[in-house]
C-alpha cells in the first residue's frame, strides 16, 4: 500500500465528490470501468494509488470538464512520484510512514510534546538518546539510521520554502535528561537558535500551569497549501502514530491546540525560560 500523501488524499476526495455529484453509487461507477466496489473505495480513501488512465476514465464517466480532468490526471501522476522518505520505509511502520508523507507536504505544522523535545527540533545527540531509551532494543546501526531519517525530516525547516512550525513544549520535557549534561545543553541551545528563525515559534508550558488538556500525550496538526486539503491531526499512541481526519476528531484536536497556546508562555517569555534552564544546568 502506498503512503497516504496529501496529493493522494486530494485526488481521492475529488473522485468521491464528482461521483456523488453524478449520482452514481460505488457499485455503479465500478461496473462502468470493469472494476469492483472495494477497489474504487480504496481509490477514494487514498488507500491505493489510482493510475492516471483510471482517473481519466472515472472523471469522464462523471461528466467532468476537460481542464479539470487534465488537472486530476496530472495529480495522479504526481501522487505516484516517490518521496525522499521511501528509502526509509523498511525502518518504519505504516502509520509512521503515512504521517511522514503528510508532514513532507504540509505548509503549517503545530506540534505539542509533553515528554520530549519535538522531533523536528531535536539535535542528533538528543535523537540518539531518545532512540536508545525507546521501547525497542536497537543496534548502533539501527539507531544511526533513525537519526539520519529524523535529520532528513528537519531539512525542510531551513529550505527556501519552509513550512511554518509552531512548537509547544511542556517544561517537564526540558527538565527530563536525555543523554548526558552536554546533550541537554546542546539541545537547549538548539531550541533557542531555531526559535530565532522567522518560520518557527517555540513556546513552553511551565510546570506552574498544572494539569492541562495536553498532559495525556503528543499532538500534531498539519495544514496544507491547497484549500481543498482538509487539516490532519495526529496523536502518539502505544501502537505508534495515529492519523485522524474525521471532522469531530479534528475539531477536538484544534480546540486542544488552541488551549495549549493559551496556557503556554509567550514566545519571548519562552526564550527567557529556555535561557534560564540553560543557565541553571
Amino acid at each position: 500500500m502506498a503512503p497516504k500523501t496529501a496529493r493522494a488524499r486530494r485526488l481521492g476526495i475529488a473522485l468521491r465528490t464528482h461521483r456523488e455529484a453524478a449520482g452514481l453509487t460505488l457499485e455503479a461507477a465500478a461496473d462502468e470501468i470493469n472494476s469492483t466496489r472495494s477497489t474504487l473505495s480504496r481509490y477514494e480513501n487514498a488507500q491505493t494509488l489510482v493510475n492516471p488512465a483510471t482517473v481519466r476514465a472515472l472523471l469522464t464517466l462523471y461528466g467532468v470538464g476537460a481542464d479539470e480532468v487534465a488537472a486530476a490526471v496530472q495529480l495522479a501522476k504526481d501522487a505516484r512520484k516517490p518521496g525522499w522518505w521511501v528509502s526509509y520505509s523498511y525502518l518504519l511502520d505504516r502509520r509512521t510512514i503515512d504521517f511522514i508523507a503528510l508532514e513532507a507536504e504540509a505548509t503549517g505544522i503545530a506540534n505539542f510534546e509533553p515528554s520530549v523535545v519535538p522531533g523536528l527540533l531535536q539535535t542528533a545527540d538528543y535523537i540518539r538518546g531518545v532512540m536508545r531509551g525507546g521501547p525497542h532494543t536497537l543496534s548502533d546501526d539501527q539507531v544511526e539510521q533513525r537519526v539520519h531519517l529524523r535529520l532528513d525530516r528537519q531539512q525542510r525547516l531551513t529550505s527556501d520554502d519552509p513550512p511554518i512550525l509552531d512548537a509547544i513544549i511542556d517544561e517537564g520535557a526540558l527538565l527530563r535528561p536525555v543523554g548526558d549534561r552536554s546533550v541537554m545543553e546542546g539541545q537547549l541551545r538548539h531550541l533557542l537558535k531555531m526559535g530565532e528563525l522567522p518560520n518557527i515559534t517555540v513556546q513552553v508550558i511551565p510546570l506552574a500551569a498544572g494539569y492541562h488538556r495536553g498532559t495525556r500525550g503528543s499532538l500534531h496538526i498539519l495544514e496544507f497549501a491547497d484549500p481543498e486539503d482538509p487539516i490532519i491531526a495526529s496523536v502518539e499512541t502505544v501502537a505508534g502514530q495515529m492519523v485522524l481526519d474525521r471532522p469531530g476528531d479534528l475539531r477536538t484536536c484544534t480546540k486542544i491546540m488552541e488551549h495549549l497556546r493559551t496556557v503556554a508562555l509567550s514566545p519571548a517569555a519562552s526564550r527567557d525560560q529556555l535561557a534560564q534552564l540553560l543557565k541553571g544546568r
